[in-house]
This record gives C-alpha cells, sequence and structure tokens, in this order.
C-alpha cells in the first residue's frame, strides 16, 4: 500500500511506500519534537537562569547586610576592647602606683625604726616604746577617754612574781568597769644577738591578763619588722590565745577605740537585754498571779458547782414530791368528784328504799301533810 505526500517545496505528489512513509513521517515528528523540546528547554533556561538571577541577587543582597552587620559588630567590639585595655591599664598604672608608695613608705618605717633603735640601747628601746604610747594616749586622753584610767602596772603578782606594762581600764557613766585592758610593749635593736619572735611573749602576756583579771590582752611590738603578718597592723591571734591582739606602735591608739566601741556596744546590748528580762520578769509575774487567780477561782467554782448541783438535785426532789402531791390532789379532786355527782342524785327514796322501818317513819310525816 502506497501513500501519496506534496512536496513542500515544488507542490509535486509523490509517491511513497508505506515504510518510506512511516520513516519520512517518524523523522518530521522527531524533529518536530526535538525542536519543541529545545523550545521548551530554551524557555526553561531563561526561566530559571532570570530565577537564579532574582535569587542570587536576594541572597548577595542578605549577604552584604549581614557582613555589614558583623562589620559593625566587630568594631564595636574593638572600640570596647581597646576602652576595657585603657581603662585596665589605667588602672593597673594607679595600682602600681599606690603599691609602690605603700612599699616605699613600709620600706622607710622599717628604715626609720632601723635607724632608731641602732641608736638606743636595749633598755632605751623598751623605754622609749612604752614612752610613745604613754605621750599618744595622754594626747587625746581628755578628749577621747574622759573616764579613762591608763598606767604603768606597778603591782607584781604573788602567783608568778611577774606584772605587765600598761593596764587600761575605762568605766561606764554609774561608775561600773567597762573595758580592761593589759599591754605589753617590746621593741629590740637590730644589732641585738639573740632574736626574739613576737609569739614568745603570748604566754607570759596572757598569764598577766589573767592575774590581773584583766579583759583583753595587747602586745605593742616592733619585733619582726619584716614579718607581713604583722606589719598589717593589728592582728588578732585569740587562735592562740583568747582575747588577744598583737598591735605596730602606730596603731596604739586604734586598737584602743576599737576594743572600747565594741565593749560600748555589748554594754548597750546587754542594757537592752536587762530591759526586755525586765519586760519578761513582769509578764512572768503577771502569768504567775493569772495562774493564782485561775488556781482559786477554779476551787471556788468546783465548791460552788458542787452546791449548784446540791440545790438542783434538791430542787429535782422537791418537784418530785409536789408531783406525787399534785397527783394525790388530782385524784383527791376526781373521788370529791364523784362523791358530788352521787349527792347529787342521792334522794329520800333511794335513802328510804329496803329499809321498812324509815319507809314507815317517812310514811307517818306526810300523812299529816297529806290531811
Amino acid at each position: 500500500m502506497s501513500k501519496k505526500i506534496v512536496c513542500p517545496n515544488c507542490g509535486t505528489e509523490i509517491e511513497l511506500t508505506k515504510t518510506e512513509y512511516d520513516t519520512i513521517l517518524s523523522q518530521v515528528r522527531d524533529e518536530a519534537f526535538n525542536e519543541e523540546v529545545e523550545k521548551r528547554v530554551e524557555l526553561i533556561n531563561k526561566a530559571n537562569a532570570s530565577d537564579l538571577e532574582i535569587r542570587l541577587t536576594k541572597e548577595k543582597a542578605e549577604s552584604d547586610k549581614k557582613i555589614s552587620e558583623l562589620q559593625a559588630r566587630i568594631e564595636q567590639f574593638e572600640q570596647e576592647k581597646s576602652l576595657v585595655v585603657a581603662n585596665n591599664e589605667k588602672d593597673m598604672l594607679a595600682l602600681k602606683d599606690q603599691f609602690t608608695k605603700e612599699l616605699k613608705d613600709k620600706d622607710e618605717l622599717i628604715a626609720y625604726y632601723k635607724d632608731f633603735k641602732t641608736k638606743l640601747s636595749t633598755k632605751m628601746l623598751g623605754e622609749t616604746l612604752e614612752q610613745h604610747c604613754q605621750i599618744a594616749f595622754n594626747q587625746i586622753r581628755t578628749t577621747a577617754f574622759p573616764t579613762a584610767q591608763f598606767g604603768k602596772d606597778n603591782e607584781i603578782s604573788e602567783e608568778s612574781g611577774s606584772k605587765g606594762d600598761y593596764i587600761f581600764k575605762d568605766f561606764t557613766s554609774e561608775g561600773s568597769e567597762l573595758i580592761s585592758i593589759m599591754f605589753e610593749m617590746k621593741n629590740e635593736g637590730d644589732e641585738t644577738s639573740k632574736k626574739h619572735k613576737i609569739s614568745d611573749f603570748f604566754k607570759e602576756l596572757d598569764k598577766d591578763r589573767n592575774e590581773k583579771n584583766c579583759e583583753y590582752a595587747v602586745l605593742v611590738t616592733t619585733l619582726e619588722a619584716d614579718n607581713e603578718l604583722y606589719n598589717a597592723g593589728i592582728t588578732n591571734v585569740s587562735y592562740i590565745y583568747p582575747k588577744m591582739y598583737v598591735v605596730r606602735p602606730q596603731c596604739f591608739i586604734t586598737i584602743i577605740m576599737l576594743l572600747r566601741e565594741a565593749a560600748l556596744n555589748a554594754a548597750d546590748y546587754k542594757n537592752q537585754l536587762a530591759i526586755e528580762k525586765a519586760k519578761m520578769i513582769d509578764v512572768t509575774d503577771f502569768e504567775e498571779n493569772l495562774a493564782q487567780f485561775q488556781d482559786a477561782f477554779g476551787k471556788n467554782y468546783d465548791l460552788a458547782k458542787g452546791k449548784y448541783e446540791d440545790a438542783i438535785n434538791g430542787i429535782d426532789d422537791i418537784i418530785k414530791k409536789l408531783e406525787k402531791v399534785k397527783e394525790l390532789f388530782r385524784l383527791s379532786e376526781k373521788n370529791l368528784r364523784l362523791a358530788n355527782d352521787k349527792a347529787q342524785g342521792l334522794t329520800v327514796k333511794k335513802l328510804i328504799k329496803g329499809n321498812p322501818t324509815m319507809e314507815q317513819k317517812f310514811a307517818e310525816l306526810k300523812k299529816p301533810d297529806e290531811k
């Protein structure tokens, strides 16, 4: 079977076999399909390219924005870092200057004491330290400690034969002892062959404090000039001996003021506690009086309650008796009513009925009336 087709170029009819026709038709279809595919691919590529370009533009804009934000944060961080570094450097310089000044002051103080002590004998060293403390106290005695006593401990203990250097005592306005401090002053020259430690004097000082009944013990000393523990000025050594302090001479007045202030606060607390105790005593007395009253009232109540119950029981007995009397009167009234009813119904005929003699007598009495 043949097929006729028209040539698109010349218009001539061409007769083809079925196989030739199917082959040409298949080629035409493939070419058309390929052209359509190419067109569609081209359109898709154009669309994808346009969409990709938009997406790339958008992502680039977002990336540029994030980069700008990050750069701004980095710049801010660098500024803050520079400011912190500058402040730290400034603080470090200030601390360095302060430390250098304190170190210089300490070195000058140590050098002063070393130079001062080299010019004195051992006996003069001790006496000079005592004089320093005595003068420092006397300079403010009138204004700061008007009621206080401060002087040499001249009384040798009978128990140990020793004594302290100075005793400080202060009193309340009422005259009672507020605080007492046993002082020991220890100084030593640099040329001394046998060097003493500060702790060498703790035991003796604690013994003097107890024998003189003082509350606190204070060692004023220039010993161990390079010891950082004691160079702080005031050192609490109560973990070794109770209520004991070690001070440098420049803190002599300071330790007195601190301990005295603590004693004043303690006294104030004691007064408040005494007031509260007095209030509690008043409350206790009131409660005891109230308890006694309640006990006495309770006893009287129990007695009165017993009498009252006896009276109630007596009344109950009387009521029962009256109820019985009432019942008797009621029964009597009933009997009287019955008797009255019988009396009202009684006649002469009834009375003489069955009594011939009385019937005859009454009959005789009626005869004259009948005539």
